[in-house]
């Protein structure tokens, strides 16, 4: 028994060296990407911080969902945090996962390049949406005679630079259209939709979506436009950025074939070759017999059995 779970340690560790290595290598090759679109979180945040300067608390605008939905009240208010937190923590984890599992679909620094692209263009439009009109904020700390609804003036730059992290992004005001939650929902959920391998997960996933959808609204966080606007504008902009940028490889259709590095493959015929390789086409005249058709079946494992093998049942 000890032998078995030493052997199996051991191929795990070996498969994590080598998943560190390859990631690694991804990460020279695109730290720029994943530091901008870092930076620009902290920038959005920034933002958030600087209309509460501006926010105005006033009386509750008239909210159909607030007559719809049952009003969760602030001792319960936790429950949509902490299923944000639950749905947050999941995808992270998940995206992490080839250092672990043999089913080996995405590579980890090429995921969260395409997370953080929908990510930057959605708060991009969510900063000159809450920028363009304040609104007065449904929240309970946001309401009037709560002395966190309105800041005071900075005493200094460093007072906005520092945003005043966590609290001040936790008790925020003013940055209401668009839900940011829903953004952040939305997005981990399109990329699993497309990426994941699980149909119940991507199920569950979308479950989770609407049930968060609600809450906020419950909460009291949102007004229910704040919701709405989120679920189509997000949805857009994944759409249209899934369009415009590059076919993420998946490596279960060739994981030997990847090159590590573009600038490798200085050669435009190389690059057109491994381009070919990694959909599934040949550009090798022996590749055609690998998937010739057998007892009504298409090989499309792309493993190197001939016809006639196949034929004799070997």
């Amino acid at each position: 028994m000890s032998l078995y779970i030493g052997r199996e340690a051991s191929k795990i560790w070996k498969r994590v060296c080598a998943e560190t290595t390859t990631e690694i290598n991804l990460l020279v090759e695109n730290w720029k990407y994943l530091l901008a679109g870092l930076v620009f979180q902290y920038i959005h945040g920034l933002a958030a911080r600087g209309v509460h300067y501006l926010h105005r608390p006033g009386p509750t605008l008239q909210d159909l969902g607030f007559f719809l939905l049952p009003e969760l009240g602030q001792e319960r208010a936790y429950i949509s945090e902490s299923l944000f937190t639950i749905i947050f923590l999941s995808f992270f984890l998940w995206t992490f996962h080839p250092f672990i599992f043999k089913t080996k679909k995405i590579y980890t620094v090429l995921i969260w390049c395409r997370v953080l692209s929908f990510l930057v263009a959605a708060q991009a439009l969510r900063i000159v949406t809450f920028y363009s009109t304040q609104l007065p904020g449904p929240n309970y700390h946001c309401r009037e005679g709560s002395p966190l609804a309105t800041l005071p003036r900075p005493k200094s730059v460093a007072e906005v630079l520092l945003i005043n992290f966590p609290h001040g992004v936790i008790y925020g005001c003013g940055d209401l259209i668009f839900s940011s939650h829903m953004i952040f929902t939305l997005v981990f959920v399109n990329t699993y939709q497309r990426y994941g391998t699980k149909r119940c997960v991507k199920q569950i996933g979308w479950a989770l979506t609407i049930i968060q959808s609600f809450l906020i609204v419950a909460s009291r966080k949102h007004y229910t436009v704040d919701v709405v606007v989120a679920w189509y504008t997000v949805n857009l902009v994944v759409f249209f950025i899934e369009k415009k940028l590059q076919e993420m490889p998946d490596r279960t259709a060739a994981t030997l074939l990847l090159p590590l590095s573009t600038k490798d493959n200085k050669d435009g015929r190389n690059k057109e070759e491994n381009h070919k390789l990694l959909n599934g086409n040949s550009v090798d005249p022996s590749d055609w017999r690998q998937r010739t058709q057998a007892n009504g079946k298409i090989l499309e494992d792309g493993h190197a059995h001939h016809a006639d093998s196949a034929k004799n049942g070997a």
